[in-house]
């Protein structure tokens, strides 16, 4: 699997859990830790954990490696490592301060939502 596929899934995978404001910010060049990031959120600690779980478990189907996820327990901020992926997945009221969109401000924003709606 390539990484536009992983990241196709991982992203159906949120959005299958209903995550909120799923957006893509294109990382290559402006970050070493990955090439993209996944940002999410969900309304409630269960929510935040069925998102997380989601991705973890689809990736793991898809054979692509889970090398960590810290936060689960919490649920206030989940943080799933893929390598080049790495999924943020936020309990709403910590998305807003940490506002990581605005902290990798000047990474672009990638269109996958739009990509997987041509996909159905």
């Amino acid at each position: 699997m390539n990484t536009n596929d992983i990241l196709k899934t991982v992203v159906k995978a949120a959005d299958s859990k209903m995550a909120e404001e799923i957006i893509v910010l294109n990382m290559e060049g402006i970050s070493l830790i990955a090439d993209y990031f996944l940002i999410c959120h969900g309304n409630s600690e269960k929510q935040v954990q069925a998102i997380a779980r989601e991705i973890k478990d689809e990736a793991n189907k898809i054979g692509s490696l889970v090398n960590k996820m810290e936060g689960f327990e919490e649920a206030k901020w989940v943080l799933i490592d893929m390598g080049n992926i790495i999924a943020h997945v936020f309990h709403r009221d910590e998305r807003s301060y940490y506002n990581l969109e605005r902290l990798w401000g000047d990474a672009p924003i990638e269109d996958i939502l739009g990509e997987l709606n041509r996909d159905v």
